[in-house]
C-alpha cells in the first residue's frame, strides 16, 4: 500500500478520518492525498457561463486551498508526503472521477456521521455514495480513534463464488495490517444453514486462498444487517469488512445495499470492497 486518498469537507468527521489515515500512512510509509470537492452554492450553478462569477469561484478555491494547507501543516501529518487537491464538482462524482484519472490509489479513508430516516432513503451520505461506486477499498471511520490498530477484521459474507475475487483484497489488507480474520456467516430465517453445512461452505471457500490466521462462526439473527452489527458489538473485532455490489439508481432504491446500511449504522470502522 503506497497511496491513501482522504476526502475532506473540513468537518470534524473528516478530521477524524485524517487522524486515522495519518496513523496508517506513518506505519506503512504511505503518501496521503487530501482532496476537497468544491460544491458551489445553488445560485452559482451557471457560473461557468457567467464571467462575472469567476472571481467568486476563485475566492472559494483560495479559501479551500488555505484550509488544506493548514491541515497539511498539522502535527499528525508531519513527516508524511501529502498532496492537496481541490476540484470543482460534487463530492461523490468528483472523487470517482479522480480515481479514474489516478489509478495508483490503494485505499480511501473517509469520515461519516451516517444518514437516517428520509435522508437515508432519498439522499444518502456522501460517504455512502462513494462506497457504492468506488473500485478502491473504502475505510469508513465513524468515531475519533486515538490509536488505530486492526488486530481483528470481522468479515461477514455468504462465501459464494462472486466473493472470491474481492476476498483476495480482504486477505491483502489483513496481511498489511497484520490482522486476524474473523469470518462470520449470518444465518437468517430466509437463508438458514446448519452448522455442518456452513462449515463445509467455508472450508471449501478458504481452501483456494493463502489464508492468514482466521476463525469462523455462524450467527443467527432476523436479518443480515442486524446480525453483522450485533455480532460485531459482541466480539472484539476492530474493523467490519464487507463486499458491496455497488447498486445504483432505482436498483439501489428497491434492493438496498447491506454495506451501505453498515456505513450508516455501525459504530465500528467499516472496510468495503467492490464485487
Amino acid at each position: 500500500m503506497k497511496k491513501i486518498l482522504i476526502p475532506t469537507d473540513f468537518s470534524k468527521y473528516a478530521d477524524e478520518a485524517i487522524e486515522v489515515g495519518a496513523q496508517i500512512a506513518k506505519e506503512h510509509d504511505c503518501e496521503i492525498v487530501l482532496i476537497h470537492m468544491l460544491e458551489l452554492p445553488t445560485h452559482m450553478n451557471d457560473a461557468v457561463s457567467q464571467e462575472k462569477s469567476i472571481p467568486e469561484i476563485m475566492l472559494y478555491k483560495q479559501k479551500a486551498d488555505e484550509k488544506l494547507a493548514d491541515i497539511k501543516n498539522q502535527p499528525q501529518l508531519k513527516g508524511i508526503k501529502t498532496t492537496e487537491v481541490v476540484r470543482l464538482d460534487s463530492t461523490s462524482n468528483g472523487i470517482n472521477q479522480y480515481l479514474k484519472q489516478n489509478n495508483d490509489i490503494d485505499l480511501i479513508v473517509m469520515g461519516s456521521h451516517g444518514a437516517s430516516g428520509i435522508n437515508e432513503i432519498f439522499i444518502g451520505s456522501n460517504t455512502e455514495k462513494i462506497v457504492r461506486r468506488s473500485e478502491v477499498p473504502v475505510l469508513v471511520i465513524k468515531n475519533k480513534i486515538e490509536n488505530f490498530k486492526v488486530n481483528t477484521i470481522i468479515f461477514a459474507s455468504d462465501f459464494s463464488n462472486e466473493i472470491k475475487k474481492p476476498f483476495n483484497n480482504v486477505i491483502k489488507f489483513a496481511k498489511i495490517f497484520g490482522s486476524k480474520l474473523n469470518l462470520v456467516m449470518i444465518c437468517t430465517p430466509n437463508s438458514f444453514k446448519s452448522a455442518s453445512a456452513a462449515r463445509k461452505i467455508i472450508t471449501e471457500f478458504v481452501a483456494e486462498f493463502d489464508m492468514p490466521e482466521y476463525t469462523f462462526e455462524t450467527y443467527n439473527e432476523s436479518n443480515i444487517e442486524k446480525g453483522i452489527i450485533n455480532y460485531s458489538n459482541e466480539t472484539n473485532g476492530d474493523v467490519i469488512a464487507f463486499c458491496t455490489h455497488g447498486r445504483t439508481a432505482l436498483n439501489h432504491f428497491f434492493a438496498g445495499s447491506i454495506s451501505e446500511d453498515l456505513v450508516n449504522h455501525a459504530s465500528k470502522p467499516v472496510l468495503t470492497f467492490r464485487i
